[in-house]
């Protein structure tokens, strides 16, 4: 059985890598520097080659000094757009095998979405969520829409508070079974690489930034909710600052 994370040596230390926190490795000089979640970089002189063994199919050779993880691709334009935003170059000619290999494994996911036990009707919803109906935060459980190359390009609010209604600024019956992208045209792709990690690949992950939908900023947390679906509390930036101003002595 495959191990789930990799043993390397770092600036004269063994340490252990989880294989879901890693998003890409790169050739620089004689090192292979190892690149994962939340901006952190490992040098190590283990070869480009051997880790591309140790980690396995879940890997995708962009070209000869780049591997990619496949959970972390966004989506395979001109360049590589990960998750996190960062932008990859890749050997021209192996863009269809790049892209299939991506698909393919994205395809393999979305099936086991299939069996998803989510509710199936709004009133199934509101009784889910009936005890965050009254939160003081905003609270919504999105599930996400994928196009024919199973590449999340959306979303639709499941359920939604009065919270959520008030801080996106629309009455929720214009939110809840509507895709975000019906409602805010000008959407910012940053949020899309959010959720997509957190419904598709079950992690708990934080964003601080500016929607220009809302003209907010925001801090949003995100964990995986149903299968295919991504639950949100969402708060306003400048409000958290305004009680931690008023909480100092």
């Amino acid at each position: 059985m495959k191990s789930n994370s990799i043993s390397i040596i770092s600036n004269r230390r063994r340490i252990s890598l989880s294989l879901e926190d890693i998003l890409y490795v790169q050739l620089v000089n004689r090192q292979s520097v190892i690149h994962v979640s939340g901006g952190k970089a490992y040098e190590t002189y283990t070869t480009i080659d051997d880790l591309e063994q140790m980690l396995g199919s879940g890997f995708l050779r962009a070209d000869r000094a780049t591997l990619v993880s496949a959970k972390g691709i966004h989506t395979i334009g001109k360049k590589i757009e990960l998750i996190n935003g960062e932008l990859l170059s890749f050997t021209r000619r192996r863009k269809r095998e790049l892209k299939e290999q991506l698909r393919a494994g994205r395809r393999q996911i979305v099936q086991e979405l299939a069996g998803s036990d989510a509710p199936t009707t709004r009133e199934e919803y509101q009784r889910h969520y009936a005890s965050y109906d009254s939160a003081p935060f905003a609270f919504t459980d999105i599930e996400m829409v994928f196009n024919e190359e199973r590449a999340a390009v959306d979303w639709i609010f499941r359920y939604g508070n009065e919270a959520l209604a008030t801080l996106e600024k629309t009455p929720l019956e214009q939110l809840i079974d509507h895709t975000f992208g019906s409602i805010f045209p000008n959407m910012d792709a940053k949020w899309l690489r959010v959720y997509e990690r957190t419904a598709l690949y079950g992690e708990m992950l934080e964003i601080v930034d500016f929607s220009p939908e809302i003209d907010t900023a925001l801090r949003i947390i995100c964990f995986p909710t149903f299968k295919g679906h991504c639950g949100c509390i969402l708060f306003d930036q400048a409000e958290i600052q305004t009680v931690s101003e008023c909480a100092k002595p």
